[in-house]
């Protein structure tokens, strides 16, 4: 007796439910698709207990035929599709024709649809996937299709179903997703008869951000703009101190079809480079656009995941847009962010004070003498600083010993060769020392344009002019931590670790690009000891650190010692930095050597830094600026964290209530 036997069509439909329709969220998501393919410019969603007990859908889209709404039920029905070629240039968001039947296989479903402006449609319900009535109805143009009580006769699935709330989230993220990808489409969304989204539809990618994730968070997104002869990218990008704790917040579209895909995720994350925190992501919409041909969508049954023809083209090409546009933007986080309505007119509330002369006022000389270098401003040329526009007071005097004994705590290559390596970096610059303290100027107008600026470019000419570091006056040191400075625009801290860091950074990460070069032989190698598994791990691991230039060797038992190493690693701190690179080298699971000689440089940057409750003179700290700003980013430290932050003029009159 035969034991094959082929599916009852019911079961078959319900089977193929449990692959299309996951949860209310996959409703939704499959219905608004249909919406956009249909031409609709406007799409309202309505659901009831997260879905459970009831989902709307209704657009303004072409519409059904009458003698189609029936065949619309039918598995693989669809209009999308014609021949088998088709599958490789998919143009719209559905095609197999599995959604509808699905759906209506474990629910009850309404459909209404009209094809024209006459006012009559046509009317279809169907309940566990069994025809209840087809007839002529009054409708506008469109579709609108009612989805009640999901999952009605599948218990076991209705069972396993999350909170109201979080079926919700799931309908939201959805609905989100949909409306970054079509900007050019009104979304509306309601949950039990609250508003919970609603999008313009007039193309303003901007203004959907903001309806989503807020003003302030669309007021620090970056526009991105990038093409070449295969893709073109379309967006905007946070700036790096708008971070998420989770990639949720990075959205990535292909020809207007929302996708999850590592890869270009990844890519994203490189093009920040160092400026994001450990443990922090961004927020991030990118519009991709290719030829049908390039991508395959049909290889997930809810079509979230597809392939890419040259995925490791596409991947650097977003990763060098996404870092092209950040370098297009000075990137200081300003830390009061004041909201000013249309009617605001910024009323101004002057309080005068008389102040002693110059002359008259009394001077702490100790003090003074501690603050100062010598009376005089560091010998330097160049434009002269806005006498009188800042007070050296503020904060913490900056301690002055002599030069030679306080550079020799300040390792950094860069800054350790003193003024003359800072000003050889092209930045003129200008000070004078007046009653209130000393001030220098840190120009930045003449400071080279980052390369990889230009390489995006056919020729440097057509490169955009990428905003300059600004232009700052220093001013003094608070608590050995943080260097004042200040310009015409407000105030500014920066933090003297991090900057050094990121110099560090660069400096390092130029090196360690040929690092065998700069290998020096030890007289007295170091030796390092590991545990019995750690050892037998590492002997196979020793070429990883022969490509950073050191050179470890095996001793016997758990010891190992390096003969040699490059003659530029921090004086004293050799020992520490190759135990951290051997500890990344065994607890990585992936290593290659892009990723040795961003760990070898920000290892070498860290330790080489100068650090916190250490005061720097006047020089030291004019030098450590302008090679900041020479940097190539010049915004955050290796880690992420950022390296200036600061107070507008507003902010301050406000704080102050100057403003009202």
């Amino acid at each position: 007796m035969a034991k094959i036997q082929i599916l009852d069509e019911h079961i078959a439909n319900q089977i193929a439910a449990g692959e299309v329709v996951e949860r209310p969220s996959s409703v939704v998501k499959e219905l608004v698709e249909n919406a956009i393919d249909a031409g609709s410019t406007k799409v309202d969603v309505m659901v009831e207990e997260g879905g459970l007990m009831s989902i709307r859908v209704t657009d303004n889209g072409s519409g059904i035929e009458p003698e189609d709404c029936e065949t619309a039920f039918y598995r693989h029905a669809t209009s999308k599709l014609s021949s088998g070629r088709d599958l490789f240039q998919i143009r719209s968001l559905g095609f197999r024709g599995e959604a509808l039947p699905s759906i209506a296989a474990v629910a009850k479903v309404q459909l209404i649809s009209a094809s024209s402006d006459s006012g009559l449609g046509y009317k279809v319900s169907i309940e566990g996937g069994k025809l209840k009535e087809s007839e002529a109805a009054p409708a506008p143009k469109g579709t609108d299709l009612v989805i009640r009580e999901l999952f009605y006769n599948t218990p076991a699935r209705l069972k396993y179903m999350k909170t109201i709330q979080t079926e919700l989230g799931h309908i939201s993220d959805v609905m989100y997703r949909q409306a970054l990808a079509h900007p050019e489409i009104g979304f509306s969304l309601r949950h039990n008869g609250n508003a919970l989204l609603q999008t313009p539809g007039n193309g303003d990618l901007l203004q959907v951000i903001a309806a989503i994730y807020g003003n302030n968070a669309a007021r620090a997104m970056v526009p991105i703009e990038y093409e070449d002869p295969d893709y073109t990218l379309r967006g905007f990008i946070g700036r790096p101190d708008l971070t998420r704790s989770n990639r949720n917040a990075i959205s990535t579209v292909v020809n207007g079809r929302y996708i999850r895909n590592t890869g270009l995720q990844q890519a994203i994350l490189r093009g920040y480079h160092t400026l994001l925190p450990i443990g922090r992501y961004p927020l991030v919409v990118l519009q991709l656009t290719m030829h049908p041909s390039l991508v395959d969508v049909n290889v997930h049954p809810a079509k979230l995941e597809v392939r890419f023809s040259k995925e490791g083209e596409l991947n650097t090409f977003v990763e060098t847009a996404v870092k092209g546009a950040l370098s297009q933007h000075v990137l200081i986080p300003q830390v009061v962010k004041q909201q000013i309505g249309k009617g605001d007119s910024r009323s101004v509330i002057q309080e005068q004070f008389s102040f002693p002369s110059p002359s008259q006022a009394p001077v702490d000389t100790a003090n003074r003498q501690e603050f100062i270098h010598s009376g005089n401003s560091a010998p330097v040329s160049g434009s002269p600083s806005r006498e009188g526009s800042t007070a050296g007071g503020q904060g913490q005097g900056m301690d002055v010993p002599s030069v030679s004994s306080s550079m020799s705590q300040v390792r950094s290559p860069q800054v350790r060769e003193g003024a003359a390596a800072g000003y050889a970096a092209g930045a003129g610059a200008g000070g004078s020392y007046n009653q209130k303290g000393w001030q220098n100027e840190v120009r930045t107008s003449a400071l080279p344009k980052p390369e990889h600026i230009e390489r995006l470019y056919e020729s440097p000419a057509e490169a955009p002019q990428v905003p300059q570091f600004p232009e700052l006056t220093l001013i003094g040191q608070h608590h050995g931590t943080y260097l004042i400075a200040n310009n015409d625009t407000g105030l500014y801290l920066i933090d003297q670790h991090a900057a050094h860091e990121r110099v560090n950074y660069e400096y390092y990460y130029e090196k360690f690009g040929s690092p065998a070069d700069a290998s020096q032989e030890l007289l007295l190698p170091i030796t390092l000891e590991f545990t019995p598994s750690d050892s037998e791990k590492l002997k196979d691991r020793l070429h990883w650190f022969e490509s950073a230039g050191v050179i470890l060797e095996h001793f016997g038992g758990q010891t190992f010692r390096v003969v040699s190493h490059p003659y530029w690693f921090p004086k004293g701190e050799e020992a520490a930095i190759i135990e951290e690179m051997a500890d990344w080298v065994l607890n990585e699971r992936s290593i290659d050597l892009a990723k040795i000689r961003e760990k070898s440089s920000i290892l070498c940057s860290c330790k080489a830094s100068i650090k916190a409750n250490q005061k720097l003179t006047q020089e030291e700290a004019v030098t450590l600026l302008r090679r900041l700003a020479a940097c190539r980013q010049p915004y955050t430290c290796p880690h992420g964290r950022p390296i200036v932050v600061s107070f507008s003029t507003y902010d301050l009159e406000k704080l102050f209530k100057r403003v009202m």
